[in-house]
């Protein structure tokens, strides 16, 4: 309850979202379970959104980008296998304590790489309002692995 001498920040100040109460109302691809637990409707979040993503074992979201905004995911538990490209011709791996950068309107896929174990995500995006563009792509069937290295450790 606020009071008229509460200082500003008490209530507008920092917030804790606890795991327990993520919400599931947010843009969805087929293939995953997004819930959403900072964003514009629920802390006022103008520039991020970030929540959670599961991925079942085995499973595959359908192709999608981001319109506008730049998303990191931080792998927490699992194997992430990720596709890229008109064609999802494109991909690379990414296992626990990694991060996956991917630019606005990269067309993509998240693939679960474990066949017995939940791919467990953090993700965040530049914005408040979550934009998922789904999209019809038919993939090729070997897509060409890239490792990437940063500049800084190049050879």
């Amino acid at each position: 309850m606020a009071h008229a001498h509460d200082p500003p920040w008490k209530h507008d100040g920092v917030r804790v979202v606890p795991g327990n109460q993520l919400d599931p109302n947010t843009a969805q691809t087929p293939g995953m379970d997004r819930k959403a637990a900072i964003n514009f409707a629920r802390v006022g979040a103008q520039k991020l959104w970030a929540g959670t993503v599961h991925i079942h074992a085995g499973a595959k979201t359908g192709a999608h980008h981001h319109g506008p905004l730049e998303s990191v995911i931080y792998v927490v538990k699992g194997r992430a296998r990720m596709r890229w490209g008109e064609k999802l011709e494109f991909t690379a791996e990414a296992g626990p304590g990694d991060f996956i950068y991917v630019p606005p309107y990269v067309p993509h896929q998240e693939i679960n790489a474990s066949a017995t174990e939940t791919l467990e995500c953090v993700l965040c995006r530049s914005d408040g309002e979550a934009v998922a563009v789904n999209l019809d792509i038919e993939p090729v069937e070997r897509p060409e692995n890239v490792p990437w290295i940063d500049p800084i450790h190049r050879g």
